[in-house]
């Protein structure tokens, strides 16, 4: 299509929405007038694709369809507070109205795209007993919350009845968790499952994924997440999911420096203030799997930036130490948690123009003590000697020793020049634990101070808010292989379409040790990865996290200058990002673009595979193309990769292929 007709077409689809919008607008306000029952809503989303129907009989409820398909069957909704207050049980109506918004929103920190269209229809009822409720439907996804006008400074929030139901036995990838007191660090294998499987005592985390007999993805998350609880959901045998939350905790033990044992909790969830707007229940739509790595609703529910000047955020890539225990060779001294193993570090760091090396635990004489370094570590010296390589320096504390004093830890790091945080061993998800978060957000921001929250639950929306805080565990990634064999290939092309969808997403990539199926074995100091080298490097374009891991030995990067070149220049954020053909555990491609590159990645799971990569996407016509793949050899040895370069011109697909467990990562640079 030449540029003159590409301008027509791009007019006349503006054009049809824009019609689509005027009359999709009579119609809802003819409906208002003449409601579908009693008393009962319909919304349907710009394009037409998603349709929601609120019932307001003697229960709240609603559902939502994809054109005819039922997606949300009759759902209940609805709070109870302290005082015999309640919301959703005989609503009465007071009042209702309908908005269409079509606006952009500039991520200060661009994890997918540089610019989001954010394009809905939002219905508001009103009722008697000072409640709305707020639903908003999207082409991609529908979603809904409440917003309470109460009388006094708090109310107690007793319980919140969130359900879910289905009209089918649909498949499922489900999160299960096992903790009575949902204390977790939410790492989760998704089990693939049927619905009726999960019992009233299974539960699991969020976001969770279903498909339905017509192959539509529906993924349920929550957004804009304040001052409340996550929520999770039950089985019941059946076809229906039930939700339920921590409650306040009111005394709990702490054994040893991390593990916290819950001893009395409240019979409440939340106290919170009266007149507020609560979470949003987040339900995202895709027909096609691709659609999934493009989909932002939870950024779009989600409270926009509060920072005046966040002009100094920096994402960016980090030299890690934990992974690989500090256990670097051929150097003429004794590596550890010293100051010339970090001036190594920062050496390689500066070298490969990474942006940060941490600390990571043990850099402190105790983790509760976090005012002075260990023996043998000159932190002033080591933050002279980084400042002056341009590398920042980021410091991992346990959650609870940064808490006994947050505005003095952060001013001491701060005046010693770190960059930024790793708060870790969170593993709550309690109203308490959730204002922790923001806390932190907030007092490492007004230090000019990055965040990565580890073992934490789910993003929620708080990186939007703050964009200081730059990516969340909340995965089971890479450090898994120290002890686990269920970090398989097919895991880590599961995560990008559940665990992604949701926000940033720290799996630190990047393992320089990589092992076939048979030959994988366990390693604590000298860890290795299943699948191929290649797999790894794809990880950088797939993986989304502005503060990216390089997990490996820098002895190990610095023998093989070829491969950590290649994957030392990959950006950490993103002006575009197109979700290319892929099948949810089986095999993921994503293109994204930066400057004037577009970069690709490519990753399978045990079973090799040839693709085609479709470049309808580009901008230009033609590009130079360079490329790092599985080596001939690496169904036997995981660690063999070639590299190269050619010319490919825009919308012709660039054919690959893939070892067991192997990927694909390419750079296309623009020819002038």
């Amino acid at each position: 299509m030449d540029e003159g007709n590409a301008k027509w077409s791009t007019l006349k689809n503006i054009a049809q929405n824009m019609y689509k919008s005027i009359l999709f607008l009579l119609l809802f306000g003819t409906m208002l007038a003449s409601p579908v029952g009693a008393a009962d809503f319909e919304l349907s989303s710009p394009g037409g694709q998603i349709h929601v129907r609120v019932f307001t009989g003697e229960h709240l409820s609603w559902s939502v369809y994809k054109g005819q398909e039922c997606l949300i069957a009759q759902s209940r909704m609805g709070m109870e507070f302290s005082n015999n207050r309640s919301v959703g049980v005989d609503p009465q109506v007071r009042s209702s109205s309908v908005r269409e918004v079509d606006q952009l929103i500039t991520p200060v920190v661009p994890v997918k795209n540089s610019q989001i269209r954010d394009h809905y229809n939002e219905l508001v009822i009103g009722f008697r007993n000072d409640f709305d409720l707020v639903v908003r439907a999207y082409d991609h996804g529908a979603a809904y919350r409440f917003v309470t006008r109460l009388s006094g400074q708090t109310i107690e929030v007793i319980s919140e009845t969130v359900e879910f139901n289905f009209e089918s036995n649909h498949r499922l990838f489900w999160p299960e968790e096992s903790s009575p007191t949902f204390q977790s660090h939410y790492e989760n294998y998704y089990r693939d499952k049927r619905l009726n499987m999960l019992t009233s005592e299974k539960y699991g985390s969020l976001p969770f994924l279903l498909q339905t007999e017509r192959g539509t993805n529906i993924l349920v998350t929550e957004a804009d997440l304040y001052d409340y609880p996550n929520f999770f959901l039950f089985g019941t045998e059946s076809n229906r999911l039930r939700g339920a939350f921590p409650k306040v905790i009111l005394e709990s033990d702490m054994r040893r420096d991390r593990q916290e044992v819950i001893t009395r909790e409240a019979g409440y969830i939340a106290r919170t203030r009266a007149a507020r707007s609560f979470p949003w229940r987040v339900v995202i739509v895709a027909q096609e799997d691709r659609q999934l790595l493009e989909n932002e609703l939870v950024y779009q529910l989600s409270t926009p930036n509060v920072l005046a000047d966040p002009s100094w955020i920096r994402p960016g890539k980090v030299a890690w130490d934990w992974w690989n225990a500090n256990n670097i060779y051929g150097v003429d001294f004794r590596a550890g948690i010293n100051t010339e193993t970090y001036k190594y570090y920062v050496d390689f760091a500066s070298a490969y123009g990474l942006e940060y090396i941490i600390l990571d635990e043990g850099w402190s004489v105790t983790t509760m003590d976090l005012s002075k370094p260990v023996e043998g570590l000159d932190l002033e010296e080591l933050f002279r000697y980084a400042e002056e390589r341009n590398v920042g320096i980021i410091l991992w504390v346990l959650w609870n020793a940064l808490d006994k004093d947050i505005e003095g830890v952060l001013d001491r790091f701060a005046g010693w020049g770190a960059r930024g945080i790793k708060v870790d061993f969170m593993v709550r998800a309690d109203q308490d634990m959730v204002n922790y978060y923001e806390d932190v957000a907030a007092a490492a921001a007004s230090r000019k101070l990055l965040v990565n929250f580890h073992g934490s639950y789910k993003p929620v929306g708080l990186n939007r808010k703050y964009p200081n805080v730059l990516s969340y565990e909340g995965v089971r990634g890479l450090e898994n292989h120290k002890w686990s064999d269920e970090i398989t290939p097919a895991h880590n092309v599961t995560l990008p379409f559940i665990r992604m969808v949701a926000g940033p997403m720290d799996y630190t990539p990047g393992a320089m040790i990589n092992a076939t199926k048979d030959n994988f074995c366990i390693r604590y100091t000298q860890p290795m990865s299943q699948g191929t080298r290649a797999h790894q490097a794809a990880m950088y374009a797939m993986y989304e996290s502005p503060m990216q891991m390089l997990a490996d030995n820098p002895s190990n990067y610095l023998m093989e200058p070829e491969f950590t070149a290649f994957i030392a220049r990959m950006p950490v954020v993103w002006e575009r990002t197109v979700g290319l053909d892929s099948r949810i555990g089986e095999y993921a491609a994503v293109a994204r673009k930066q400057g004037d590159k577009w970069y690709i990645g490519a990753m399978t799971d045990w079973t090799p595979r040839e693709m085609e990569i479709s470049t309808d996407f580009l901008d230009a016509s033609e590009y130079t193309l360079e490329y790092l793949q599985d080596g001939p050899n690496a169904d036997r040895h995981a660690s063999d990769y070639q590299t190269g370069s050619t010319t490919i011109r825009r919308g012709e697909p660039i054919r690959i292929n893939m070892a067991p467990g192997g990927g694909w990562l390419g750079i296309l640079r623009p020819v002038n």
